[in-house]
């Protein structure tokens, strides 16, 4: 098939983006470290840890390139659904395997778009303990380098998961180098799947460890219990 494949809409995700760019740097004391190591173009994969409710805003609005980003399926209720469909985020759900996501996400990668992952799955300490093996499949099914990014204050100790940060606290993105994989076709097998997991989950717990050391900076913690985890 000639050409390349279309993509997921992204005309009203850039047109978002600059006035909520510039909310962001006025809100908030905003540094942006490393976003030269985001590919210009071709697709990638921006795996993010996930420590409060601004990261996925905060990542949409900012990135070096417009991403499309898993989003939880109950935030697409109502105006805020329309809303999120409108610039191209990605529905999943967080109970079970959600392959209508993985094919939209696979659909942007193969278009030469941006997919924004939390490898974690949920809100948590940020430390990437926890991880998922969805960026491992769209990793190896497309090629596409995943980029680890370590989001910093977005939370502060024992904040929930819902709570905003104080209006002028500073908040860090640390993009680091990319991890990638051939492109596999099938049969991708298990053990395939799990090697590449593996070495995406060191490699991105290695960048925040990295990140930590460099800013100075520590993450916030467990989700107090009881904390929405959003």
């Amino acid at each position: 098939m000639a050409g390349t494949p279309r993509g997921l809409p992204e005309s009203a995700l850039r047109l978002a983006r600059r006035p909520a760019r510039g909310y962001f740097h006025r809100r908030w004391e905003l540094h942006e470290w490393g976003r030269d190591l985001v590919p210009a173009s071709g697709p990638v994969i921006l795996a993010s840890n996930h420590i409060g409710w601004l990261d996925g805003p905060l990542l949409v609005a900012t990135a070096p390139r417009p991403p499309h980003a898993m989003a939880k399926e109950e935030e697409f209720l109502g105006r805020t659904g329309h809303l999120l469909r409108a610039v191209g985020q990605i529905k999943v759900s967080r109970t079970r395997n959600d392959s209508g996501a993985l094919r939209q996400s696979v659909r942007a990668l193969a278009a030469d778009q941006c997919v924004l992952i939390y490898p974690e799955g949920t809100r948590g300490d940020g430390e990437m303990t926890q991880f998922k093996g969805g960026v491992a499949y769209l990793a190896l099914v497309t090629g596409a380098p995943v980029v680890p990014v370590a989001i910093f204050g977005t939370r502060q100790p024992g904040q929930p998961g819902d709570a905003r940060p104080d209006r002028g606290a500073r908040l860090d993105i640390v993009y680091g180098e990319p991890i990638q994989f051939p492109m596999r076709d099938w049969p991708r097998d298990r053990g395939m799947m799990a090697d590449a997991g593996e070495r995406i989950h060191v490699h991105l717990r290695s960048h925040i460890s990295r990140a930590k050391d460099a800013l100075q900076r520590d993450l916030p913690g467990p989700l107090p219990t009881g904390s929405s985890d959003g």
